[in-house]
């Protein structure tokens, strides 16, 4: 055990961000209570509290505090701050939840065992003997054996002059209880002023026991709202193979292995650190960082990833990054960071919890009072079941957990689609979106030039080894591109060769001079050019194709277009983007004339071309003053104005660290149908989020004057206790299973 390192420097060399596990939290006031005593602690200067990943996230300075010092202060306020847990924070957790729930489920087990015997001697035996003494019997082994718990929560709150969800359910069963107690011990008291005392051992009892059911249920459902993170890490292998100087394997720890160490990935096996392959042939499934399901060819000089799996061949490859540099590491941290983030309407849901308990203990106060002035004959009766209904039926956990547990769902789901998103400011600002701007060169096309198409006179391909050999020799990028597309020709051998500036290159073979450039170097050289090659050749420069000639000293050879490819799903992006109802915008420093065939192949109507990188910004800011609510996605560094100007920001993550760094999302696999993806994700995020607190404040705002008594002018209905805790563990159990449904949601 060490202590905590999900750490993040900050630009201040002595300010960290620390994630710590927060353990004995109960509802959203227990979170705020945790936040509100992070945040007075001297070098803190920001500190968030999830209640459903149970984690603190705290910005701190060493050189003021320790996270010792934190948790010492945490634990005078009656929580347990982590500090020393492993570095898989989420497994911890995770276990933690489980480990709740199973106490949860031995506190159920053990209240229903006297609760059913207690609730069938109450409905169908009321005559019997020492009837209420027996009911006695049996709930008290409920409250304070099984719901003892309830009660050192409340009672630690009490000595920090707070409240919480124990302290409903310790005020309002223990009232019910001691009433009930008073009743069996001296019935006369009431019976001398005329009323038929009555006793509460059953409600008493139910309440602890219903809610302990909903508590357990819950644990399990927060469990699974870390299910993304806990997956991620277990991708990661324990120990790897290495391949040592003189030949030999050695299996070593993941941690042992370092920079420049060579490893062996065996069939079936997962990548163990970020690395390059130095030989080996195989196909690796990259899905959990791209959402890709179609495995890659890996071969020699081609980058592997941790936690990704090896297919059938075997690769022997460099380690690059190890650690937490590694790209699933990054990913782990972003998800764990983003998770435990809030979302602007979070604000207002902890204001509410801030009040929430002390607001229905007043509310439960005022109901007694008015039950006792207005109650007439059953005045106390009334005034005690409405005073023990109002604090079992509120709900602060389901406020608390409304927002956390969809946003944790919601990030888990779009990590799966190799989606990372930074916040859940972000997460919430993309369902607003009206409006992509998409940057071309890296985004919408490959990035770099290929020949896209080639037309040959007859048998002029017998010439292509002498092409293949000019255009290696060649420095120009376009040179490139023509070597690539005769990557499967051998060259030949070629003398003399000349690099023409601004036309092309010459060489000799054979005896013979060839030629490669432009139709200005053909015209030049007074060289025949035949008319079916021509025209093509026009028609490919009219789509804003750059056109490479081939020819001998006679005529020309062959001809080909060379452009910047677009990816293969570009044009479904786009057309996915506007399904949704975004407008598409392309930003581009190219020409006109490019940029506008480009936009035509991809159907994007709204063109910006000749942009320099400063101008991107203005742009988006032109958008944005026109009220359009703004997304950018690109992937270079000359981007990076623009996504910081955006009101949602998305890089490519095959494009530059800067780009990435500035980002509020990241594509990893940089395939532009995931933009629509994510902006889904985030349309049924909120959508759920509104829905969480939606039925958690109406299920308070109508719950609770019900349970008060309200009705009972209207109709005589006065709200039972138990089913008022039975109610209350369901409405938190909802919540949490209705963000689940994300998991699931197409």
């Amino acid at each position: 055990m060490t202590e905590n390192r999900q750490t993040v420097i900050q630009p201040s060399s002595s300010m960290v961000t620390s994630v710590f596990p927060v353990l004995n939290m109960a509802c959203a006031s227990c979170a705020a209570a945790v936040e509100q005593t992070l945040r007075r602690q001297p070098g803190v200067s920001d500190a968030a509290v999830n209640l459903a990943a149970a984690q603190a996230h705290v910005t701190y300075d060493e050189a003021v505090t320790s996270p010792s010092r934190l948790a010492e202060a945490v634990k005078k306020a009656g929580f347990v701050l982590v500090v020393d847990a492993p570095d898989d924070d989420a497994s911890f957790v995770t276990g933690y939840h489980k480990q709740e729930a199973r106490k949860w489920r031995r506190r159920m087990i053990g209240a229903l065992v006297f609760f059913v015997p207690l609730m069938a001697l109450s409905m169908w035996m009321p005559d019997i003997p020492y009837f209420h003494y027996i009911l006695w019997a049996l709930a008290t082994p409920v409250l304070f054996v099984f719901g003892v718990g309830f009660y050192q929560g409340a009672w630690v709150q009490l000595k920090q002059g707070r409240a919480n969800m124990d302290t409903l359910v310790a005020v309002s069963t223990g009232v019910a209880y001691l009433f009930s107690v008073f009743n069996t011990l001296f019935p006369q008291f009431w019976m001398a002023r005329g009323i038929e005392p009555h006793v509460y051992f059953e409600a008493s009892a139910g309440i602890i026991a219903f809610v302990s059911i909903g508590k357990m249920l819950e644990e399990r459902a927060k469990d699974k709202t870390n299910a993304a993170i806990v997956k991620l890490m277990g991708l990661q292998p324990q120990t790897v193979m290495r391949l040592e100087p003189d030949g030999s394997m050695c299996e070593i720890p993941i941690a042992s292995v370092a920079v420049g160490d060579r490893v062996v990935a065996r069939p079936g096996e997962r990548i163990a650190v970020d690395g390059t392959v130095e030989s080996g042939d195989s196909y690796v499934d990259e899905s959990m960082l791209s959402g890709e399901p179609m495995p890659v060819r890996k071969k020699e000089g081609d980058t592997v990833y941790s936690g990704t799996l090896n297919g059938k061949g075997s690769l022997v490859y460099v380690a690059r990054k190890v650690g937490a540099a590694t790209l699933l590491s990054q990913i782990i941290s972003v998800v764990q960071a983003a998770q435990g983030s809030k979302a602007p309407v979070q604000k207002l849901v902890d204001k509410v919890a801030g009040v929430f308990v002390p607001a229905v203990m007043a509310v439960a106060l005022i109901a007694f009072v008015l039950w006792m002035v207005i109650g007439g004959a059953g005045a106390f009766s009334h005034a005690l079941l409405a005073f023990v209904t109002v604090l079992v039926i509120a709900c602060p956990c389901a406020l608390g957990l409304a927002t956390p547990t969809a946003i944790a769902v919601g990030m888990g789901r779009a990590a799966s689609y190799g989606i990372l998103i930074k916040n859940a400011e972000s997460l919430e600002a993309a369902h607003r979106l009206t409006t992509v701007v998409v940057d071309k060169t890296g985004t919408l096309t490959e990035g770099h030039p290929a020949v896209v198409e080639s037309c040959w006179t007859d048998c002029a391909q017998d010439y292509a080894p002498i092409w293949a050999a000019m255009e290696l020799r060649s420095e120009h990028p376009v040179a490139e591109a023509v070597a690539a597309f005769l990557s499967g020709v051998v060259p030949c051998d070629i003398v003399a060769f000349e690099s023409l500036p601004g036309r092309g290159v010459s060489a000799v073979a054979d005896g013979e001079t060839y030629w490669s450039g432009n139709e200005t170097l053909l015209t030049a050289q007074q060289i025949e050019i035949p008319a079916d090659l021509l025209q093509k050749a026009h028609s490919w420069q009219q789509e804003a194709y750059t056109v490479v000639w081939f020819a001998s000293n006679r005529r020309a050879l062959a001809v080909a277009a060379i452009a910047d490819p677009l990816k293969t799903t570009s044009l479904q992006a786009v057309e996915n983007m506007k399904s949704i109802g975004l407008d598409v915008y392309m930003l581009t420093g190219d020409n006109i004339a490019t940029a506008r065939a480009v936009a035509a192949q991809v159907g994007i109507e709204h063109v910006e071309a000749g942009v320099l990188p400063a101008d991107k910004a203005s742009f988006v800011s032109r958008l944005q003053r026109e009220g359009k609510v703004v997304a950018m996605v690109g992937d270079g560094i000359n981007d990076s104005a623009a996504l910081a100007q955006a009101d949602v920001s998305i890089a490519m993550g095959h494009g530059s660290d800067i780009a990435m760094d500035v980002a509020s999302m990241t594509i990893i696999s940089g395939e532009l149908t995931r933009v629509s993806d994510a902006v889904l994700l985030s349309r049924k995020t909120v959508r759920t989020i509104r829905e969480n607190l939606f039925w958690a404040f109406i299920y308070n705002i109508i719950g609770i004057p019900i349970a008060a008594g309200i009705l009972y002018p209207v109709n005589g209905f006065l709200l039972n206790p138990m089913i008022a805790s039975a109610a209350m563990a369901l409405s938190s159990v909802s919540v949490v299973a209705n963000s689940l449904r994300l998991r699931w949601r197409k």
